[in-house]
């Protein structure tokens, strides 16, 4: 009886031995999301979107911020991993598959033609406008940030692909920015050779209407009416002197003028006429000889608007845009130009155009988005680009084209902007 006992006693000690070794090696569960631990919130399905994310895949939320010092004076790191992205109010592309997009107070890259995007800055004040050389050096134009002067922009500049953002100056005006090295840079008729630091001013004829396009140093184009006639303007000494290479009658004065230039010789002027009943005529001529000859592209008269500048009272035909108002106007080079177009009392506002031939044809496309924003463009050839529609309550959303604009595929849907914007 005695030996049962102690025989009965070692077996309850083993049992017990064995049952302890068995909790501690027994697997951990995951952290209490309200605890000290940070549980990883699983990926949302196919089935469950979330806003902000692409039709396929969710985005990289950042990058990991740099090793110290590895920023350099005065950049700006890594975007903390909560930035919004919200309405979008600028893009650029580098190539089909890469770019930028940025808005109220961030800036994102993509590397898979839109389909996801990794926040690259965070800060104070709306990008205006992004411009980019190649995939590494670009640049950024932004607004209320409080130090920008009196109708001036602040600029950013990356010169590692936006892994990090640096102050580089001010940009004096709200026109066309546009760098032709990593040094010289263009905005209206303001003109830097030390990457934005610095600005110098270069004349321009008298009675302009928009901004002038200055495509280098030498050579640049202004658009100017005096009472009934519209004129081109161009100049190839720096704006020392201009010489007029296209003269117009116009019923309807002109309110505004884009110039784009894809070369010397180059240049495509869009004239905006009057408006009325959320419609608004405008037209679109292009040279590519230095203005000895004139290409009407477009000329979209309308009932509430009127003539198309440069037409007369009776002008109804085309050729046409669709829309009722004028879109973004993209240029590639001296053939290609994309241009959208609105029209503000219809379900789905946001159309597109292109010509492939100079200007000598134009097609409307039959894709139509919602979206009563501010369109934006970002072309990269004659086959490949970026079409963002934008909106104050809905989401912008990103469509890209790879056949030259006959289809578009949407591929990202930003986050809701937010209110007021």
């Amino acid at each position: 009886m005695k030996r049962f006992r102690v025989v009965w006693l070692a077996s309850v000690i083993v049992l017990l031995a064995i049952s302890i070794l068995t909790g501690c090696a027994a697997p951990e569960t995951s952290a209490d999301p309200g605890g000290g631990g940070a549980a990883e919130t699983p990926p949302p399905t196919a089935a469950d979107p979330k806003p902000g994310s692409s039709d396929a895949t969710k985005p990289d939320p950042g990058v990991k911020p740099p090793a110290s010092g590895e920023a350099g004076s005065g950049s700006h790191p890594t975007a903390p991993a909560n930035v919004r992205m919200g309405k979008v109010t600028a893009v650029r592309l580098a190539d089909p598959q890469s770019g930028w997009v940025g808005g109220e107070g961030w800036i994102a890259r993509t590397d898979d033609g839109g389909k996801s995007w990794k926040a690259q800055y965070g800060g104070a004040g709306t990008v205006a406008q992004l411009f980019a050389l190649n995939g590494r050096e670009a640049w950024a134009a932004q607004t209320g940030t409080g130090s920008a002067p009196s109708g001036g922009r602040v600029l950013l500049a990356t010169t590692d692909g936006g892994e990090h953002w640096a102050p580089a100056g001010m940009v004096p005006n709200e026109g066309f920015l546009h760098f032709v090295s990593k040094e010289e840079a263009f905005s209206a008729n303001a003109r830097t050779t030390d990457g934005g630091k610095t600005w110098t001013t270069m004349p321009i004829p008298p009675h302009t209407v928009g901004d002038v396009y200055f495509h280098d140093k030498d050579n640049g184009w202004a658009a100017t009416q005096e009472k009934d006639t519209i004129a081109v303007k161009r100049t190839t000494d720096g704006g020392q002197s201009w010489q007029t290479v296209m003269t117009r009658r116009t019923v309807a004065p002109a309110t505004g003028a884009v110039i784009r230039s894809a070369g010397v010789n180059d240049a495509w002027v869009e004239w905006i006429g009057d408006s009325g009943m959320t419609q608004t005529s405008y037209s679109l001529f292009h040279t590519a000889d230095g203005g000895k000859t004139w290409t009407t592209v477009i000329a979209n008269s309308t009932a509430g608007g009127g003539p198309a500048p440069g037409f007369p009272i009776d002008h109804s035909s085309g050729p046409e845009n669709a829309g009722s108002k004028p879109g973004a106007l993209y240029v590639v080079d001296p053939k290609v130009a994309f241009m959208g177009g609105q029209c503000m009392a219809c379900d789905k506002p946001n159309t597109i155009g292109w010509t492939t031939d100079g200007g000598k044809t134009w097609t409307n496309g039959e894709a139509a988005f919602e979206g009563y924003g501010e369109q934006l463009l970002a072309i990269a050839d004659a086959n490949n680009g970026w079409w963002i529609t934008t909106d104050s309550t809905a989401p912008s959303v990103m469509y890209t084209t790879a056949d030259g604009g006959k289809s578009w595929k949407k591929v990202y849907t930003f986050e809701t902007p937010k209110p007021g914007s």
